[in-house]
């Protein structure tokens, strides 16, 4: 009995220790997005005619979290970027920003996160390996949540870029027939792609939105183009950008230009199709294999083996 009243307590204290972590990612992760939220604003107050007082007032107003966590974090993210390997901030940054900057993290803060998360699991590794019993399983319930926390936080980023670039890829065959629709009633290109990016929502159609912005600012349309491209990675967007360069730079009609790439697109996304449902068969193999098929021997040869059983023992 003392033995699993112990057992239990270890469970508790890891669960509350767990919890505990879990609660102050993010507090951590609320404060800092909040903290870079509010920079814009910050920035903006320079230059109005605002006392100390209101100043001050409002600096009080912000939450806890913003106050105090997200500076420090924004500190400490300062600090750790002397001692990251060279190029490892850019990798992440590039990685944060195909994934569309969840959170508003920029690469310093998301390796903040992912320290806490490597130390999170490190005092958690501390309390699991009690649980143990012989020298292997300890050393897997120590190795284990410390390799979850330092591994976590790239695989949730690894999911949330490709949980964007399909949700692009699904929605660019529809814009683009919205574009030559739009383009063939008398639009310009950037008008047609105004009322598009104004119609459908969708992370293709803010990156469409802020292209628009680029080029509403002075920055050539090709210029633009290419920023989409480096900011999407997607092979699809990009072989519609080049061909929209191409026809700007030889003076090709764009309306013809939407209306093969329109097409070209719905045949990649039939094609998708088409190689999805052709693959579903080899998937089912296994779950029928070993699901289904022993489900079906029980059930069908389990009162026959029964019989023969009894046969033999009478």
């Amino acid at each position: 009995m003392s033995f699993l009243e112990s057992i239990d307590g270890q469970v508790l204290a890891v669960v509350s220790v767990f919890l505990l972590m879990l609660f102050v990612v993010v507090w951590i992760g609320i404060g800092v997005t909040r903290a870079r939220e509010e920079m814009t604003d910050r920035l903006a107050l320079y230059g109005r005619n605002q006392s100390a007082q209101s100043a001050r007032e409002e600096e009080l107003a912000k939450p806890l979290a913003q106050r105090t966590v997200g500076p420090v974090v924004l500190g400490i993210s300062n600090f750790l970027r002397r001692f990251t390997p060279v190029g490892y901030l850019e990798k992440i940054e590039q990685q944060l920003i195909l994934a569309g900057s969840p959170g508003n993290l920029d690469a310093p803060a998301f390796v903040v996160v992912k320290l806490l998360a490597t130390l999170g699991g490190l005092v958690a590794g501390f309390f699991l390996v009690d649980l143990g019993g012989d020298g292997l399983q300890r050393i897997v319930l120590f190795v284990l949540p410390i390799a979850l926390g330092f591994f976590g936080p790239n695989a949730w980023l690894k999911r949330k870029i490709d949980e964007r670039r399909q949700t692009m890829l699904r929605a660019l065959p529809d814009i683009l027939d919205l574009l030559v629709i739009s383009v063939e009633a008398g639009l310009g290109f950037d008008s047609a792609l105004s009322r598009v990016v104004a119609t459908v929502p969708g992370p293709l159609s803010e990156e469409f939105f802020r292209m628009l912005q680029e080029t509403r600012v002075g920055v050539s349309r090709r210029d633009a183009m290419r920023h989409l491209m480096e900011r999407t990675d997607l092979d699809e967007l990009r072989s519609f950008l080049l061909a929209m360069i191409q026809a700007e730079a030889f003076g090709v009609t764009i309306a013809r230009v939407l209306r093969v790439q329109a097409d070209e697109m719905r045949v990649k996304r039939r094609q998708r199709a088409q190689e999805k449902a052709f693959a579903a068969p080899v998937k089912l193999v296994f779950p029928l294999v070993f699901c289904i098929f022993p489900s079906l021997f029980v059930v069908l040869l389990g009162p026959a083996a029964i019989q023969i059983g009894e046969a033999f023992v009478d």
